[in-house]
Formats: structure tokens, sequence, C-alpha cells
């Protein structure tokens, strides 16, 4: 790849409005240029690079995986143009600072804006960019820098090969919310209430639903699931519709009642909801990482809940 020549930023900077926009056609309206100019410039610098950098689907353009890759470092190329030129210009002001998160998807959301929220108010502008999806495909984006951090609900395990770092933020037990009518009819007598009563739970193989299954076999409870759920979010939609008992962490417990104009069943202290900061650096730096980190133990997760018992 670009064997002793230089890169051709003007051949890269029409690569990555094609890239952008998704069509040769709406480059040429852009740029105020010919589809042949643009489209020649493009094979120059393949040429240059001595890899394609799109393939052709059907009518439509596809980046190639080198072409991702190229097309990555061209956004940051001309971002940092572009607040070059604010800056100059006096309406820029302090570059902010990018802070790039990857959620695990079975992490509830009121729990990631609250673990987030401290590092939206540091001294220096933030912009917050977040990715949920599976842990392995994020830790996969950690381990080439691609992301930050990684909130998780359980610690990098061993059949990850991934080299890098949980930082346990806290831990909450779980409350058990559900409308006005079926948390009065369960209410009493929690947690032997949840035998036979209507639920919904987490998905199984999720980390919550490991430390829940134990709980109830111990409890000789066989509640009716009526719903199991990867998406916390999803499990709580159904739950506000009186569909079943949901849970989620005691930490969120009033924001959930709050918002959900739900009571509160019973809580349980017994099963551990853990959430984790992924790195790969032993020793946090990152200053929205430390942030973050900081408040989650000092505001967020209290030191002490209470025990098994039904709400008051």
């Amino acid at each position: 790849m670009l064997k002793n020549k230089k890169l051709n930023y003007h051949h890269l900077l029409y690569f990555w409005v094609v890239a952008r926009e998704g069509s040769i056609a709406r480059a040429c309206q852009l740029l105020d240029l010919a589809q042949p100019t643009i489209s020649g410039q493009i094979r120059e610098l393949e040429g240059d690079l001595g890899e394609k950098l799109f393939a052709r689907v059907g009518r439509n353009l596809v980046l190639t995986d080198v072409g991702k890759l190229v097309f990555g470092y061209a956004e940051e190329i001309f971002k940092l143009g572009q607040d070059l030129q604010k800056a100059l210009q006096g309406r820029g002001g302090e570059r902010p600072l990018r802070f790039e998160v990857g959620v695990v998807d079975t992490l509830p959301k009121l729990v990631v804006h609250r673990l987030l929220s401290p590092a939206m108010h540091l001294e220096q502008k933030v912009q917050l960019v977040c990715r949920e999806d599976k842990a392995d495909r994020l830790l996969a984006d950690l381990s080439v820098h691609d992301l930050d951090v990684v909130l998780a609900d359980a610690p990098v395990g061993p059949l990850i090969k991934v080299r890098a770092y949980s930082h346990l933020l806290g831990e909450s037990g779980l409350s058990f919310f559900a409308p006005q009518h079926l948390a009065e009819k369960y209410r009493d007598d929690f947690p032997r209430s949840l035998d036979g009563a209507p639920v919904l739970f987490p998905a199984e193989g999720t980390s919550l639903r490991r430390a829940l299954d134990p709980w109830l076999d111990q409890q000789k409870l066989h509640p009716d699931i009526r719903g199991e759920f990867s998406d916390p979010a999803l499990m709580r939609a159904f739950g506000v519709a009186g569909e079943g008992i949901y849970l989620l962490p005691t930490v969120i417990e009033q924001e959930a009642c709050d918002e959900d104009h739900v009571e509160v069943v019973g809580r349980v202290d017994a099963v551990r909801a853990k959430f984790y900061a992924i790195t790969v650096e032993r020793k946090l730096k990152h200053p929205a990482v430390v942030a973050l980190s900081e408040a989650a133990r000092r505001d967020v997760f209290p030191a002490n809940e209470g025990k098994v018992a039904a709400a008051q």
C-alpha cells in the first residue's frame, strides 16, 4: 500500500464524499464535478492503495473491508479539518472530547443513562457515541481501540480472546414491578407469592437469568413465565402493559416507578445485578471513563440495600 508514494488527499476527499453519500451521482452534485472525474480519481486512489475500495452489488456501491477501514480514517481526517475551520473562524471553541462507548444489549437503559451522565458534564465538552451490541462484538471493537470502554453486566470471560480488564462499577439487588392491580394481588407474602405468578424474565443465558434461576430453585418457586427477553427495555414495555410482573435493578427503582406508573411488588437482595466498565487498560485513563467510574461508586450504587422484603 502506498509504496514510496504520498497519499493524495483530493482523491481521498472524493472517495469520502461518495462513501458518505452512497452514490457517485449525489457526490457529483455536492462537489460540482462530472461523474467521470470522480470515478477516475477514485480509481487512481485504489491504484495508489493497491486495493479495491468499492464493490458493486446490483446498482449500488458497497464499501469493501478495506474501503470501510479507509472511510473510518477519512472521517477523522476531514472532521478534524472542519473543526480547524470552525476554530479559526472563532465559532468552534474547544474541540469536544470524543467518547465512544459500547453498551452490551442486556443492560437496562435507565442504568446506562445514570452511569454515562457524569461523563457528559466534564469541564471539557464531550461528544458521546454509543453503540449497542452483543458483548463479543463490542469487545472485538474494544481490542482494536474502536471503543474507549464497554459497559457490561459480566466481566470478560476466559473464553474471550481479548486482552481487557473488567472494572466493577457496582451491583444492585432486584425489584419486581407491576401495574397496581397485579402489585396489590402479589405483594402480600412476597417472595412466596411469585409461585405460580405471571412473570416476565430475562432470557436464558443472560447474566441476570443465570443468577436468578438458582435462587428460584432454592426458594422452591415456580412462577408462570409468560415471556423471556434479551432486551430489558422490551421486557419493561410488556410489563408496563400488564402482561406480567417484571424486574429491574433496585438502584433504578424510583425512576422505573415514576416513568412507568407501576408499583413495587417486592425486592430481592440475594440476586445481584452487576455492572462493569471493560477497558484495554488496567488503570483507567480516559477522563470520561474515570468520571463515570468515580460517580458510579460514589452516587449510583448504594452501599447497602434491604434484604428480601415486601414493598411497603
